[in-house]
């Protein structure tokens, strides 16, 4: 049975292999093989370094790397999960299933959604539609779209910002949002599929907008959670609308941490023209990544730094972001037993933003 099951991936990973027309294509498709083999059961991506949880944010990038590795069937087995335990019937996802003896809903223990989970998977279902020419990933990425349009995207008089989750991040004076859940590409893919476009393209241009002015301490660096204050008084800017306020008060984090170090990569990932419209953003990353031992994370309030350095998945976004940036070679640290989750998937995300965007 086990020598059956091995030659069962042997021939399963040459077809994949013979599909690719790159090296970039070949190496992608052996890391994700790996990533598999470590984190993905019978379709549940499984956060090893957090008690095996599953949340919709992690279907999401592995149903981007089965697109990208060619994969259709772990596909729709990590899309079928995400159906049949996550998705709620207005769309949205439930973003963390903690496993108990059901194996079902009844393992999820917050129901609230994360609309970076939704974005993932609605992009990644836009990106089958395309490679494999299945309308019904279409209609399924449709159907989400419009859900997060009427219910996590809020416009403001000064901007459009996205709401992280449909509970407990505004109040009368304020929106706490997640700067790396701005994911540019996917925003200019979804806009393109969108009853309204302009949204998408509103959130865009608007997380650039805050992101430039999301450089805290001496280091000037986003953090992973940040507070836009709407009621500010009577205080205008030249063009006589409300100027915008962004705080690290009573946020949830205020750390450049591990999710504000996916912001450059998004950026990077978006192509030449932001690259270059926008190249001061990198500035702060640069100057963060120069050090001759990176910590991990730094606390934007107190400037206390992390007592270690970056992670493996840490150095790969680095990679990729210089290579997008200033052309520097890539060398990805490999996907193996040692590989925390996290790691592994940012990884292969900073591998994908690599191949989306050819030298």
């Amino acid at each position: 049975m086990v020598k059956r099951i091995f030659h069962g991936l042997v021939v399963a990973l040459v077809v994949l292999l013979a599909s690719c027309s790159t090296q970039q294509d070949l190496t992608f498709v052996k890391y994700f093989a790996a990533y598999k083999a470590l984190f993905i059961d019978d379709g549940r991506v499984l956060d090893t370094g957090n008690g095996n949880v599953s949340h919709s944010e992690g279907q999401g990038y592995a149903m981007l790397f089965a697109v990208g590795a060619n994969d259709k069937d772990t596909f729709d087995a990590l899309w079928q999960w995400s159906q049949r335990v996550l998705q709620r019937e207005d769309k949205l996802f439930s973003w963390r299933y903690r496993p108990c003896p059901t194996h079902d809903r009844a393992c999820i223990d917050d129901i609230n959604n994360a609309s970076d989970g939704e974005i993932l998977i609605a992009w990644a279902l836009l990106r089958a539609a395309d490679k494999w020419g299945d309308e019904d990933y279409a209609s399924a990425a449709t159907a989400i779209i419009d859900k997060v349009e009427s219910t996590l995207i809020k416009d403001t008089e000064q901007l459009t910002l996205l709401l992280p989750g449909e509970f407990g991040f505004e109040d009368d004076s304020s929106v706490q949002v997640n700067l790396s859940y701005w994911i540019f590409p996917a925003l200019k893919d979804i806009a393109q599929h969108a009853n309204q476009p302009e949204k998408w393209n509103q959130l865009y241009t608007s997380g650039l907008a805050l992101l430039a002015k999301s450089q805290f301490s001496q280091y000037g660096l986003p953090s992973d959670w940040v507070r836009v204050e709407n009621s500010i008084g009577n205080r205008v800017d030249n063009n006589h609308r409300k100027e915008v306020r962004l705080s690290l008060d009573k946020v949830i984090s205020a750390e450049y941490g591990f999710n504000a170090v996916r912001i450059p990569l998004h950026l990077a990932w978006s192509g030449s023209s932001t690259i270059e419209q926008h190249s001061t953003l990198f500035e702060p990353f640069n100057a963060w990544w120069e050090q001759p031992k990176t910590p991990a994370t730094v606390n934007l309030l107190t400037e206390k730094v992390a007592d270690y350095e970056m992670t493996v998945g840490m150095r790969a976004v680095e990679t990729a972001v210089s290579h997008l940036t200033q052309g520097t070679e890539v060398d990805w640290p490999e996907i193996n037993r040692t590989t925390d989750y996290y790691s592994a998937s940012l990884t292969l995300l900073s591998m994908l933003a690599v191949m989306d965007n050819p030298s």
